[in-house]
C-alpha cells in the first residue's frame, strides 16, 4: 500500500490542469493522492490558483459521478464540474503510478441538513445544528454507507479516509458565527450533544435514560444563560467533575462513541476488501478531545483498517506529544497514518516538517500525508519533499 499521500481539492486539481499538479506533487515524493469526493462549504485562500485566489467551495456536494440508483431518499449533490470533468478518472489517466484515494466528508454537510432537517443533530433545547448530519439517524447511516461504496466501487479506489463521521462540535466556524457570551469547554459541549428524536430513541434501546440526561443538560444549559458566568480556566474542572459525577453524562459519550464505531464498522463490511478504509477521528487539538465529536480511538481503529490522525501542531515536539497520547490509546501495533500541514501554522511554519516526519516514524507511524496542495504557497513543496525524503530514509 503506497504511504505517501498529498491532500487534493478538484477545483485545483481542475483550475491548474491535472498533468502540471501532478506533475508537482510527483517530483515532491507523493505516491499518492486523497482527493476530496465530498465536502462542505469554505473561503479558501489559494496562493496559485490560476484563475482566481480566493474560492468558495460549492456547500455539500460531490465530485465523483454517482450512480443514483444506489441511494436511497438522501442522494448526493454532484457539483457542476462533473457536467465536464471526472476529477478521480483524470486522476487515473494522468497519473496512473500513483494510488487513489477517496477522501471523504461524512456528516458535515450544512446544504443535505437544511434540505433534511429531520435529519440533523439537535441539542437539549430543539436547536437543529443544521451543520451536523445525525450519525445515529438511520436514513444518514445508509446515505454514508451508499456514498462511500458506490465511490470505492465506481472508482477501484485504493483507499477510502472518512472525515467527520460522527457528530460535529458546537464550536464549528458556521458563516458569521457569533456570540456574546463567553463560551468555553463546558458549555460547548453541552450546546453541541445531540438529543434529536432518532438519537434519544436509539440510546433507549441500549438502556440510558437519554430524556433524563437532556433534561439535565438543558437545566444547565437554561442556568449558564441566565447568570453573568465566566468560568475561564475552570470550565475544565466543571467538565471533569460532571463527567465523574453524572455517570449518565459519560455512558451517554461512550454510547456515541460506539454508534459512530459501528457506522464505520458497517462502511468496512460493505466496501470491496481490496479498497483499505481509513478514518480521520478528528481535527480537535489535541487529538484526545476526538471524543467530543463520538471519536474512541481504539474502537475506530478496531473498525477501520488504519486510523489517519491529523497532527495538526505548532512544533515537532507537540507533534510527538500528541502522538504519545494517541498511542496509549490504541497501543504500539495499531496501524496508525499521519497528516501534517507543512505551513503556517505549524511546524513553525514548515520549517520542523522534517523532525515532525522523524517523531512519527519514532512513533510506528506508517503512513504519511500532506494537507493540502491548494492551500499552500508553492514554496511548501520543498517541505513536503523533504519530509518525504526523510520518510524514505528510515522506511
Amino acid at each position: 500500500m503506497p504511504d505517501k499521500a498529498i491532500y487534493l481539492y478538484a477545483w485545483d486539481l481542475v483550475d491548474e490542469g491535472a498533468e502540471a499538479v501532478i506533475d508537482r506533487l510527483r517530483d515532491a515524493g507523493a505516491d499518492s493522492i486523497a482527493l476530496a469526493t465530498s465536502y462542505h462549504a469554505g473561503k479558501f485562500i489559494r496562493p496559485h490558483g490560476a484563475t482566481g485566489k480566493v474560492y468558495f467551495p460549492d456547500d455539500g456536494t460531490i465530485y465523483f459521478r454517482h450512480d443514483p440508483g444506489r441511494y436511497r431518499r438522501l442522494q448526493p449533490i454532484p457539483h457542476p464540474m462533473l457536467e465536464h470533468v471526472d476529477p478521480l478518472a483524470e486522476l487515473a489517466r494522468v497519473a496512473p503510478d500513483m494510488a487513489r484515494v477517496g477522501w471523504t466528508v461524512c456528516c458535515h454537510n450544512s446544504r443535505l441538513g437544511e434540505a433534511h432537517p429531520e435529519l440533523v443533530t439537535r441539542n437539549a433545547m430543539g436547536d437543529p445544528l443544521i451543520y451536523s448530519l445525525n450519525p445515529a439517524h438511520h436514513e444518514v447511516r445508509d446515505y454514508l454507507v451508499d456514498l462511500t461504496t458506490d465511490l470505492a466501487e465506481r472508482y477501484e479506489l485504493a483507499a477510502v479516509t472518512l472525515e467527520t463521521p460522527g457528530w460535529l462540535p458546537y464550536a464549528h466556524g458556521y458563516h458569521h458565527e457569533f456570540a456574546m457570551l463567553p463560551l468555553d469547554p463546558w458549555i460547548e459541549l453541552y450546546l453541541g450533544l445531540c438529543f434529536a428524536p432518532e438519537t434519544v430513541a436509539a440510546a433507549r434501546e441500549a438502556g440510558i435514560d437519554a430524556e433524563g440526561l437532556r433534561k439535565r443538560v438543558a437545566g444547565r444549559i437554561d442556568a449558564w444563560l441566565a447568570h453573568d458566568v465566566a468560568p475561564g480556566a475552570r470550565a475544565a474542572e466543571w467538565l471533569a467533575a460532571d463527567l465523574a459525577t453524572d455517570g449518565e453524562l459519560g455512558t451517554y459519550l461512550h454510547w456515541r462513541c460506539r454508534t459512530v464505531a459501528d457506522l464505520v464498522a458497517e462502511i468496512r463490511d460493505r466496501l470491496p476488501k481490496a479498497t483499505e478504509l481509513r478514518v480521520i477521528p478528528s481535527v480537535q487539538r489535541p487529538t484526545a478531545k476526538a471524543w467530543i465529536e463520538g471519536s474512541d480511538l481504539a474502537l475506530l481503529a478496531g473498525a477501520a483498517d488504519r486510523l489517519e490522525v491529523c497532527f495538526y501542531e505548532p512544533t515537532a515536539a507537540a507533534v510527538r506529544d500528541d502522538l504519545f497520547d494517541v498511542r496509549q490509546r490504541i497501543g504500539t501495533q495499531t496501524p496508525l497514518a499521519a497528516v501534517l500541514r507543512p505551513s503556517h501554522p505549524d511546524l513553525a511554519g514548515g520549517a520542523e516538517t522534517v523532525a515532525a516526519v522523524d517523531a512519527l516514524q519514532a512513533g510506528g507511524v506508517t503512513g504519511l500525508a500532506f494537507y493540502a496542495y491548494g492551500h499552500w504557497r508553492l514554496g511548501a513543496l520543498e517541505q513536503v519533499r523533504a519530509g518525504f525524503a526523510a520518510w524514505n530514509a528510515t522506511s
